[in-house]
């Protein structure tokens, strides 16, 4: 049966056909060209009436979603690996994982048909006025940290990430228990080693990065000596010797690149969690290692100057001992040192005493005493109680003295912003 559309387009052909019209009167009626009523009139003429009618109707489309992959796709949503993931993010994993390749706006008419909202947020945000990206890459650097419940068992967790300014790039992601210093030289660690040392490095004003006022107005006469004119905090003398510009952002919205990745994350990380069965900050810092290479490759664009200017690391610097706490000290007649209200000695005696060292502190090589580029064995001679170690924290490293543990959860995995 003919459409009103089509039964128009009918009485007017078979009228010109019989010569109760013209060509021309028929086209302004129509709204289409003379020569397109020539055409139909030939169909017409050879086909009959029905030829009026579209090819295609009554057919059902070749790409039409068929029920069996409009249930699964549901069963799939309802799952607990992919139910709060958003709809881009669910598109984007049922082709990589299911195997099954469908439009955004076909997926988005099944799950609001079904009563499906995406959990992604589009709430009204003031407007700001957006920095203009850094022309190259590895010349700016926008570092953060963000707490969030990412394994969704009502725990929250720290993600430390640098991202960088012209491209978008992660750069490094590490997770810890809370904001710290381990978070952030390890992410530092992972930028240096997949791509160099950047220009510039723009975080928040914690005391990581930059020391409280009561600490910046208190430096030492040596210091002073030593042409220092503020207080530094252990990552800022890391970076400082590695040449890297440090300043801090006034406010969240100075870091806008940072903070959307955060909300990119947050969106889609816990769920990338779930289809890994990854439940621990171990599994999670091993997993983020590939996520960041799939990141780049989704969302990073292209700097307006393709050449990077990353610095190489030079030779002279091993990576573990650069991204360690240091302190100098000065040893006495017996070889002792203190350091954090512990005491310490070298257990080989050939140093002078008042001679000073440096130590070095960190996870990965405990503690290490140098003078001249010589590393000298040091024990503990204070044991302190076992109710002031956070030996969970620490749990592959029983190997380590309880005062260097002590001074580890101390100096690494402080809380950032409560302190």
């Amino acid at each position: 049966m003919l459409k009103q559309k089509d039964l128009k387009r009918a009485t007017l052909i078979e009228a010109c056909i019989k010569g109760q019209c013209t060509v021309k009167q028929v086209a302004i009626a129509l709204g289409i060209s003379e020569r397109r009523v020539k055409q139909i009139k030939k169909e017409v003429k050879e086909n009959g009436v029905k030829s009026i009618q579209h090819g295609n109707r009554g057919r059902k489309p070749k790409n039409t979603i068929s029920d069996e992959t409009r249930k699964r796709i549901l069963e799939l949503r309802s799952s607990y690996e992919y139910e709060i993931s958003n709809f881009k993010h669910f598109q984007e994993l049922l082709k990589e994982r299911e195997n099954i390749d469908i439009s955004y706006s076909a997926l988005y008419n099944i799950l609001r048909k079904a009563g499906i909202k995406s959990p992604k947020k589009h709430r009204k945000t003031k407007l700001h006025h957006r920095r203009k990206r850094k022309e190259s890459e590895g010349m700016m650097l926008q570092a953060d940290g963000t707490p969030f419940d990412w394994f969704g068992n009502g725990e929250k967790y720290s993600l430390h990430g640098f991202i960088d300014d012209a491209t978008g790039k992660i750069t490094g992601l590490y997770m810890c228990k809370n904001e710290c210093l381990l978070g952030y030289l390890e992410v530092l660690r992972q930028t240096i080693e997949n791509y160099g040392i950047p220009i510039s490095l723009y975080p928040d004003k914690y005391s990581v990065f930059f020391p409280p006022k009561k600490v910046n107005d208190h430096i030492t006469i040596e210091e002073q000596l030593n042409g220092r004119e503020k207080g530094i905090t252990q990552f800022g003398r890391i970076v400082e010797e590695l040449g890297i510009e440090m300043f801090p952002a006034s406010s969240p919205q100075a870091k806008g690149r940072i903070e959307r990745l955060w909300e990119t994350l947050q969106s889609r990380l816990v769920t990338e969690f779930r289809i890994n069965h990854i439940t621990r900050i171990e599994s999670a810092n091993e997993f983020l290692k590939s996520y960041i290479i799939k990141y780049n490759t989704q969302f990073s664009v292209i700097a307006t100057n393709t050449k990077s200017v990353y610095l190489k690391l030079p030779k002279r610097y091993d990576l573990d001992e650069l991204l360690c706490v240091r302190f100098e000290r000065t040893i006495d007649n017996a070889g002792v040192f203190s350091l954090n209200n512990s005491k310490f000695q070298l257990k080989e005696k050939t140093l002078p005493p008042k001679t000073k060292v440096q130590i070095y502190i960190s996870q990965k090589i405990g503690m290490r005493v140098k003078c001249n580029n010589k590393i000298y064995d040091v024990e503990s001679l204070e044991i302190i109680s076992k109710d002031k170690i956070d030996n969970e924290s620490l749990e592959y490293h029983q190997w380590l003295s309880n005062v260097v543990i002590e001074l580890i959860n101390e100096y690494y995995l402080k809380d950032a912003k409560a302190s």
